[in-house]
């Protein structure tokens, strides 16, 4: 899995994909901006209102589905799905920086689940992931930001692969 390198260099200096380019922040454009009150505040509870709605319309998510905003980048994200997910399947959870080892610690301390196989290596080495049971259910960091180390591919050859530093 290797993504084709570009032909082309962005023209603007501070590139981001199309879909996020944000206008400038000037006055006229932060009018209508919550830049104060909290989600909370009458608001802040608006404005995300609409977020949900409009997210709903445009992903097209039935009625019946719950739709979270969730802070905290993708860690809030991965905390709701070990909360959700987890629980009816043994689980293996490999780490090897920080985030990795905060979410075994809420998987055996928080969910308190039993049946908790844990792959570690130390700060900036993966284990041997060939010891992680497919039948489980898996938790790993892909890209271990704090530690500068990540997983180098999905080919089936990382399952035995030694780190590569971003």
């Amino acid at each position: 899995m290797t993504a084709a390198k570009p032909a082309s260099r962005p023209t603007c200096r501070i590139f981001r994909p199309a879909l996020c380019q944000a206008p400038r922040l000037e006055r006229q454009n932060l009018k209508d901006a919550a830049l104060g009150p909290s989600h909370r505040a009458k608001t802040g509870k608006a404005k995300l209102k609409l977020a949900i709605e409009l997210t709903r319309e445009v992903l097209e998510v039935p009625a019946g589905y719950k739709i979270g905003i969730v802070p905290a980048s993708d860690t809030g994200a991965v905390e709701m799905a070990l909360w959700s997910l987890l629980g009816a399947r043994p689980v293996t959870t490999i780490a090897w920086e920080s985030f990795g080892e905060g979410w075994v610690s809420d998987i055996v301390k928080e969910l308190k689940l039993k049946d908790v196989t844990k792959l570690h290596a130390g700060y900036g080495e993966i284990p041997d992931l060939s010891k992680a049971d497919p039948a489980s259910d898996i938790v790993f960091t892909w890209n271990g930001t704090t530690s500068g180390v990540r997983v180098p591919n999905a080919d089936g050859s990382a399952r035995a692969a030694k780190a590569h530093h971003l």
